[in-house]
């Protein structure tokens, strides 16, 4: 595709059975400008690859693999810096795994349009379904309605609040190299850095499913989204975030590290320190916050019956 409006960035590793959903997703957009779809397959030993060919085959000009024959994930290579960021071409970025999957043919035409009319935003999230293994699992919300969410509140959310499948930005911002970044990688940095300039802009649609627990998706092969070691680099993370900013979100940052502390402690079920008299502020407020999550999901569960 010449020119394209959207580059969409999909990374695989033995996704088998489920790749071809991601990849029916990605054909399946109705929009007036151009798409490219960068798939990259990290190896795979279950055919995969195979899936992708088949896909690229079929859709040349839309779809365009990347194949490794040694896997670099194991290696400890960030994917999408080493392969794919060279490769867009787009002016806005859009994110989906290869276990996860877009629902809505017009989801990127619709989150484009979002951002055209949002100038001062830099990146886009919205509401999605939650499967755990394979059985529907409530949603990812972080609103009942359309809103534009303040960087403060995104830095608080801690990076779970939107669906990696979900995001799309811009590319300026997606792409920027920040003191963040030199620490960790993950959808929570890029969460942050695109939402510094004007806010993150949330849609309350439905347009993605986010797998938990199917086979090949990445709570079956890697666990807990956040352990000890990740929540240390996360608070090392947003320790530069803290200089980055100049201190603008310093309240934000603080509260953020102490929550991550505090979940911690849940993990390893301290219950007499999370009632400490430093901690039940903190452990409180984390409990306003899991409430208002089930909260969300209930009144989406009735909207939708």
């Amino acid at each position: 595709m010449d020119n394209p409006l959207v580059t969409v960035l999909c990374l695989a590793y033995n996704h088998a059975g489920c790749i071809r959903d991601a990849l029916e997703g990605f054909v399946s957009q109705r929009s007036p400008f151009g798409i490219e779809v960068l798939v990259h397959d990290d190896a795979s030993t279950d055919g995969t690859a195979d899936i992708i060919r088949d896909y690229e085959a079929r859709h040349p000009g839309l779809i365009r693999g990347i194949y490794q024959t040694e896997n670099q994930f194991s290696r400890g290579v960030f994917i999408p810096r080493e392969f794919l960021w060279p490769l867009v071409r787009g002016r806005y970025v859009a994110l989906c795994e290869g276990d996860d999957y877009w629902t809505d043919p017009d989801k990127l035409r619709k989150q484009v349009a979002a951002l055209e009319a949002h100038p001062g935003v830099d990146i886009c999230a919205h509401r999605a379904l939650r499967l755990k293994n394979g059985e529907p699992d409530g949603y990812v919300a972080y609103r009942l309605r359309d809103c534009v969410i303040p960087a403060g509140e995104v830095v608080l959310a801690g990076g779970s609040a939107f669906a990696t499948a979900s995001l799309l930005c811009r590319r300026e911002a997606y792409l920027l190299a920040t003191p963040m970044r030199e620490v960790v990688v993950n959808d929570y940095v890029l969460q942050i850095q695109g939402s510094l300039r004007g806010g993150l802009l949330y849609l309350d649609d439905c347009m993605s499913v986010y797998r938990t627990g199917a086979p090949g998706s990445w709570t079956s092969v890697h666990g807990r989204w956040m352990g000890d070691a990740e929540r240390e680099e996360a608070k090392r993370m947003l320790d530069a975030l803290d200089g980055y900013t100049g201190g603008s979100l310093h309240r934000e940052i603080v509260l953020r590290k102490r929550l991550f502390d505090s979940n911690g402690l849940l993990e390893r079920r301290s219950y007499a320190a999370l009632l400490a008299p430093r901690e039940i502020g903190v452990s409180l407020r984390r409990l306003g916050r899991d409430l208002a999550r089930h909260y969300r999901n209930c009144c989406l569960s009735l909207r939708n019956r």
